[in-house]
């Protein structure tokens, strides 16, 4: 059994690979700035201040970390750390039908508040 080192060497670019890589590093930077680190919580728009944080976003942004680490936007530690502080985050979070409760039976609300994370608007 052979054992394979990763490659050093990036293939050759193709027509459209620089402007996805942009794309790629913007939408990484967008979420990477606009996420509170202590919680992993991000606005679901910038249009305001006190905007909630959306659970869809929060799932966007851990989704891009991965591709964050792959073209070498941010380190894999730096990328684990973020990912970690948000999984712990929800694991401790209280659940329960409580107005100020983050969720309920293993789901959590659409919005939450992004300092606190706990519920917000009503959801």
């Amino acid at each position: 059994m052979s054992t394979q080192k990763r490659a050093t060497r990036r293939p050759a670019l193709t027509y459209g690979d620089v402007e996805l890589q942009n794309l790629q590093r913007n939408t990484f930077r967008y979420f990477w700035e606009e996420t509170n680190p202590a919680n992993g919580l991000i606005p679901d728009n910038t249009s305001a201040d006190g905007v909630p944080a959306s659970i869809a976003g929060v799932g966007f942004a851990l989704a891009s970390y991965p591709v964050a680490v792959e073209r070498l936007f941010v380190s894999r530690a730096k990328a684990a750390e973020r990912t970690l502080a948000t999984l712990r985050f929800f694991w401790n979070a209280p659940q329960g039908p409580m107005p100020d409760a983050t969720g309920h039976r293993g789901f959590f609300y659409h919005f939450l508040d992004v300092t606190s994370g706990r519920r917000a608007w009503h959801c």
